[in-house]
């Protein structure tokens, strides 16, 4: 479905970022990974799928960072034709005691990372009549929680930065959507599951049902692999009149 189509995935050398790369390269797409840690692993994991990958290693929290990695894409793979934007990161406190620089550092990779990626890709989009843009935000885009400031304004924003965004291109062939996973086990999650293992004295497991009990009604995790293929149909004929939408796949939490 995606064959001689570049997909260029934020935050993707783990979790759900990966994930989407995977499902993307199995309908094709060459992939345009990024992000820290190890690289080579999820680079053979993707090349193991018969199509061709590159990585960038741009911190996304730096503009000429962002511009140098789509000038990669560009020159390498000849543009972007999707583009995933899901570079996170997260801190939790109460609004009085967040440090300021985690503020900023949040609403830099989260949200505006996404506007330099989108903006520089647009173009190429539009010149080919054809381009998906898919914006992993969270069900923390449509409903909050308490001491996630930052990463629910992130979060809320890129929401609004996609309506937005699918407006500009609705009579195009560019499509402009957000993804909005609950839980999901990733290794951000996980600490924040072992973090609530230490500070209230409880085993891993129990901090990891108490965690879902909260929250998402399914009591089950959303999966990379099951985000991955969302993320596919949205880059399919059947999603071309799909544009604007935030598409909870979140256990039921948001319909509380």
């Amino acid at each position: 479905m995606l064959k001689a189509k570049t997909a260029l995935v934020t935050g993707s050398t783990s979790g759900i970022g990966l994930g989407i790369a995977l499902a993307l390269a199995r309908q094709g797409a060459n992939i345009v990974l990024n992000g820290f840690g190890d690289v080579e692993a999820p680079k053979a994991q993707v090349a193991a799928l018969g199509v061709k990958v590159g990585y960038h290693g741009a911190d996304m929290s730096k503009p000429a960072d962002i511009a140098a990695m789509m000038d990669y894409a560009a020159r390498e793979f000849g543009g972007v034709d999707v583009l995933v934007n899901n570079a996170g990161i997260q801190h939790v406190a109460p609004v009085e005691e967040f440090p300021a620089e985690k503020w900023d550092a949040i609403i830099a990779i989260n949200l505006s990372s996404a506007f330099h990626t989108t903006r520089l890709a647009i173009p190429g989009m539009k010149a080919k009549n054809w381009g998906r843009v898919i914006n992993v935000a969270s069900t923390h885009g449509l409903v909050a929680s308490a001491q996630k400031s930052a990463y629910v304004a992130s979060k809320h924003g890129i929401v609004g930065f996609t309506k937005a965004v699918a407006l500009e291109t609705a009579t195009t062939g560019v499509t402009v959507n957000a993804i909005c996973p609950g839980w999901v086990l990733t290794p951000l999650v996980q600490k924040q599951i072992d973090d609530r293992a230490g500070r209230e004295g409880i085993s891993v497991d129990k901090a990891k049902n108490d965690l879902l009990g909260e929250k998402q009604p399914s009591l089950q995790f959303t999966t990379p692999e099951q985000l991955g293929e969302l993320a596919v149909f949205l880059c399919s004929a059947a999603a071309d009149n799909v544009r604007g939408v935030a598409w909870n796949m979140d256990g039921g939490w948001a319909a509380q």
